[in-house]
């Protein structure tokens, strides 16, 4: 099998126009790209972001499911040629194109891109098809296809870096924002003795689940959803705690200090991250009645330079 792309370059606010057409024309599949440099950082619940220039492709399948897109009649590319000329017109495009694309064994392809990573103090992330490049180092499996958090971002890699240097043994460890589970499962295998673990989103908490059975933890990591977890912090002695990690964004982070302040013990350690350099200073005022966070750490590798880790205590 073998498929046809058509690729068009084209402002964002014409992204939502030309998507409806390509569909409507027979597209089985749409892929938006930044065409030029420009970041997007994680958005919150519910956003959409775009660059202010994508180019989008639109994927079509062969008529012949038999047919070598390099052979493709003269005929067949004239007609995606038109039909890419046309759509960029009505979406003002300032570039066209058209390339082939071979059929792959896909899942395989995707797992290829995965590979170990070495985190501080001999901990690794190992994609749940590969085997651990060291068996005796503290080894998280997990599977980078769930939810936020499989450990290639840089927050994460900041949030497990501290970790690591934190003396866990013993430890009751909230997780809030957990998408994978990769935090608080990075806890326990480190030596903390129960994680309680809140995300917004019931795909996060599934994710979470099946991650911390798939590392032997799930006894000592409970799921929730926020109320749910209100609800279970009101009926059980669980409160407070001696750590929280929190790896989100700016803006709700900003907005949970108050409450994070009720659930920790006096002197308990936080780590937050999800957050750029430029907001440093906003979220430090928002914790300072609270908080001292006093460590701040940023991502060495170049292209990730601008993700920024919080870490201090509660000052009550």
């Amino acid at each position: 099998m073998a498929w046809q792309q058509i690729h068009l370059q084209c402002e964002k606010s014409q992204v939502d126009l030309a998507e409806a057409l390509f569909l409507e024309s027979g597209a089985v599949s749409i892929v938006l790209e930044d065409a030029g440099d420009q970041p997007l950082f994680e958005p919150l619940p519910g956003e959409s972001p775009l660059w202010d220039e994508v180019v989008l492709t639109a994927i079509f399948q062969l008529a012949d499911s038999g047919t070598d897109s390099s052979t493709m009649s003269e005929s067949a590319t004239s007609d995606f040629e038109a039909l890419g000329q046309e759509i960029a017109t009505q979406v003002h495009a300032s570039r066209v194109w058209l390339t082939a694309l071979e059929d792959k064994d896909w899942e395989r392809e995707w797992m290829s891109h995965y590979q170990p990573i070495p985190c501080a103090n001999n901990l690794w992330i190992v994609p749940k098809w590969l085997t651990p490049p060291d068996s005796d180092a503290t080894n998280i499996i997990m599977d980078p296809g769930l939810a936020f958090g499989t450990g290639y971002h840089a927050t994460t890699r900041l949030c497990l870096d501290w970790l690591t240097e934190q003396p866990l043994a013993g430890k009751m460890v909230i997780d809030y924002g957990c998408g994978s589970g990769i935090l608080g499962i990075a806890a326990l295998l480190l030596g903390a003795e129960q994680v309680l673990s809140v995300d917004i989103d019931p795909q996060a908490v599934l994710a979470t689940k099946q991650n911390a059975e798939r590392n032997k933890v799930d006894d000592r990591l409970r799921t929730f959803l926020p109320h749910e977890f209100k609800h279970y912090c009101d009926q059980h002695d669980v409160l407070p705690v001696d750590m929280i990690v929190a790896n989100i964004l700016a803006k709700p982070l900003m907005e949970l200090a108050p409450y994070f302040a009720t659930l920790i013990k006096a002197d308990g350690k936080i780590v937050l991250a999800g957050l750029i350099d430029s907001q440093i200073e906003e979220v430090i005022d928002a914790y300072k009645p609270y908080f001292q966070l006093a460590d701040q750490h940023k991502f060495t590798q170049q292209e990730d330079k601008h993700w920024v880790r919080l870490a201090g205590t509660y000052i009550g």
